[in-house]
């Protein structure tokens, strides 16, 4: 067994989540025992550059590489404070596996490879904390040809596969991935929809909350069917995987073109038909792909939206919808613990990508080093 830290900050932009978990060393048993839990938003200023920064604009460079910095500055932090509220040494954690914050993924394009730019300062990161660093986990499998998304299949696969049923893992973050855990067969997975990116960035145009608290603005509209149909038409839901996105294409401008057509909508009736695409996807993308799956697991910040979990519910009756927390794991904690695990897998110099989710060539290993410093223990300041 062995302790890893897992940091996360999604496409959501609500902040970092940190978890300390202790794990196997991947001989088949699946422990993984949380430790410790912390989270922390990002100051607006951060936030709202990062946000800039998914879109092109002036400077650019100089703005990520100090926005990278800021990211490092907000993880190490909370590192910190994670590890004083459990009583654990820096030495005491084999690894730290971050994901960093990406501002743009646009695999395969372009030059046949694309890119995909999650923003870290992984070096500094190492500095404060004195912890091996892992990070950028997404190039490898860019590099072999994937789309490097999404990278949480494997971790599912591992943690919620049940004997002899059809399982599906739903994350609802800014952007909506899925995981299709069959009976038997490979392992499926990919990007279904926008999550709750849309959702989130109406809200805070049109009631200055980052968030529709337990989807009660969406739960207050109706459903306009027009722009419904109109939303759904966007191509990528018909794209066969392996697939990813981002808020390169489900973003504001996105959103703003179609709404044109329809300039007499109520602000909560455009809510409600934005919640219903969300679960609108993700369940096309069961009945497609999975067609047999009676049990739904949610994880992310959308797992705590009670109008999307009842409209999921409502919507497919023979299908058990349910809360990652049920399999063990909190919601808000599924994706740090992945990418602890994903941290994990490259220590030992495993593949942690899955080339029927990702379309890589092979099984890659993921991720990049940067070793703890020589000096000691110590957190730095910064």
């Amino acid at each position: 067994m062995a302790l890893y830290l897992g940091l996360m900050s999604g496409t959501s932009l609500d902040g970092v989540d940190a978890v300390l978990v202790e794990l196997d060393g991947g001989d088949g048993t699946g422990h993984a025992e949380v430790r410790g839990h912390a989270h922390s938003p990002y100051d607006e200023a951060l936030r709202a550059e990062l946000l800039a920064l998914n879109s092109p604009g002036d400077n650019e460079l100089h703005r990520a590489a100090l926005a990278a910095n800021r990211v490092a500055l907000a993880y190490g932090h909370l590192v910190e404070r994670l590890l004083g509220q459990t009583g654990t040494a820096p030495t005491q954690v084999r690894a730290i596996g971050a994901h960093g914050q990406t501002v743009r993924h646009r695999p395969q394009e372009w030059d046949g490879g694309g890119y995909t730019l999650q923003l870290l300062n992984g070096a500094l990161l190492a500095e404060m904390t004195s912890i091996d660093v892992v990070c950028d986990f997404r190039s490898r499998d860019l590099a072999a040809g994937g789309q490097g998304a999404p990278l949480v299949p494997a971790f599912h696969a591992e943690r919620f596969s049940r004997p002899g049923e059809d399982v599906a893992v739903l994350n609802l973050g800014g952007i909506a991935n899925l995981t299709l855990l069959p009976a038997t067969g490979p392992v499926l997975g990919f990007d279904c929809g926008p999550g709750n990116a849309l959702m989130d960035a109406w809200c805070h145009s049109h009631r200055g909350t980052p968030y529709d608290e337990d989807g009660r603005w969406a739960a207050s509209g109706h459903v306009a069917a027009n722009l419904l149909v109109v939303l759904l038409a966007e191509p990528f839901f018909s794209r066969q995987p392996p697939k990813s996105t981002g808020r390169d294409l489900f973003n504001a401008g996105w959103l703003q073109t179609r709404l044109a057509l329809f300039p007499a909508l109520a602000a909560a009736d455009v809510m409600a038909t934005l919640a219903e695409v969300t679960v609108l996807a993700a369940l096309s993308a069961v009945d497609e792909h999975q067609p047999a799956t009676r049990r739904l697991l949610v994880g992310g910040g959308g797992a705590f939206n009670q109008h999307l979990m009842a409209r999921l519910a409502a919507l497919r009756p023979a299908m058990a919808v349910l809360s990652t927390a049920s399999a063990g794991v909190v919601p808000d904690q599924v994706e740090a613990l992945a990418f602890a695990w994903l941290a994990r897998e490259f220590i030992r110099r495993r593949a942690g990508n899955l080339p029927a989710v990702t379309g890589a060539r092979g099984p890659r290993p993921l991720g990049a080093l940067h070793p703890a410093r020589l000096g000691g223990p110590a957190f730095l300041q910064r």
